[in-house]
């Protein structure tokens, strides 16, 4: 065993986080649903929802059963929503696929939906003691600081270097625990700003604490200017304080998601109502806007409050969902937060 990996695997025996919920289990269900909610997302946030996951679905064979909309409604909040869309694909996959279990090594596990190579690296690492090496975000900053790799860890070149490195460091045994380790150093020690040198096991001999330049590794992402746009989304309101709201296409932002209709570009409020059947009993009052930040780009979001006759609807697409629905309906974030204004909109409302 190298000297990295020997202190690396004393540390985490030592120090190590050893209290999070999907540790010390070997059902590969319970480790992937955990990497994968864990994708850009911090763990504070993601125990709360990894909880209620599992208890709405304690197995694969639960999860894929279940209704598409009961997976968005648990993951509603969680963000970048194509993950819920493939963790249920994938869990599909394996009871239609591999009999309900899980496959056991590195490679087959990341033939299924979702899952890229460190992550099935992860899973078949502690599941199945299997000795693949991981690159999740965390240990990408930890080698490319440790061994001094220039350049933005997302480009090809940069990232093939990082892999042969990440391998090369492997032990022969352990794996789990030294996985395990690398994930702690990057998410408590090696921050992304700030990072806790003086508590590193691997600080005598990492490059970057050698040429003071911690804060100059791993390369940043080269910037770009972020793209702002504007939307508005109509809240059709009827009497009975149910909303119409639309489930969006599997494909594209919010997929698979059931929120109000957006309203065209160049049309008016009224004018969007009526076409779509409605009959409006009191003229659409513009809400306060909000932001919403994706990856990509800059959202504002004007809602757009009308009261309307209420009607039968065709299209399965369409459905009316008053506040007792919200809560297990899958909703955006800022979709949410909308609603949740409706109480107030005597406060802050105007014409639109």
């Amino acid at each position: 065993m190298s000297d990295f990996a020997r202190r690396l695997i004393d540390w985490q025996q030592q120090h190590g986080r050893h209290g999070l919920p999907w540790q010390h289990t070997c059902d590969p269900y319970r480790v992937w649903l955990s990497e994968i909610m864990l994708q850009q997302t911090q763990v504070d946030t993601v125990i709360p929802y990894y909880q209620r996951f599992l208890q709405r679905f304690p197995d694969v064979a639960a999860l894929a059963a279940a209704p598409a909309a009961d997976v968005m409604a648990l993951w509603s909040g969680l963000g970048y929503y194509a993950r819920a869309r493939n963790l249920h694909r994938a869990a599909q996959c394996v009871v239609t696929e591999h009999g309900g279990a899980f496959p056991r090594s590195a490679a087959e596990i990341a033939s299924l939906p979702g899952i890229g190579r460190s992550t099935a690296a992860a899973i078949a690492a502690f599941c199945f003691g299997e000795r693949a090496a991981i690159l999740d975000g965390n240990v990408k900053r930890v080698l490319a600081r440790h061994a001094a790799i220039e350049g933005f860890p997302g480009q090809r070149a940069v990232e093939l270097q990082l892999w042969s490195l990440a391998e090369a460091r492997l032990p022969a045994s352990g794996v789990a625990v030294y996985t395990q380790a690398m994930m702690d150093l990057g998410a408590t020690i090696c921050t992304r700003s700030r990072p806790d040198c003086g508590r590193c096991p691997v600080a005598t001999d990492c490059q970057a604490l050698l040429g003071g330049r911690q804060a100059e590794l791993p390369t940043p992402k080269p910037r770009k200017a972020v793209p702002e746009r504007a939307t508005r989304l109509l809240l059709a309101r009827n009497p009975e304080g149910e909303v119409l709201l639309e489930t969006r296409p599997a494909a594209g932002i919010w997929g698979g998601l059931c929120v109000p209709p957006e309203i065209p570009e160049g049309l008016s409020s009224e004018a969007f109502v009526q076409a779509l059947g409605l009959e409006v009993c009191e003229s659409p009052r513009a809400l306060a806007p909000l932001r919403h930040v994706f990856t990509h780009f800059k959202l504002d979001i004007t809602p757009v409050l009308c009261e309307v006759q209420s009607r039968a609807l065709q299209d399965p697409r369409w459905s009316w969902a008053g506040p007792a629905a919200w809560a297990r309906t899958g909703l955006p974030a800022p979709v949410r937060r909308i609603l949740a204004q409706l109480g107030e909109t005597d406060l802050f409302s105007q014409p639109a």
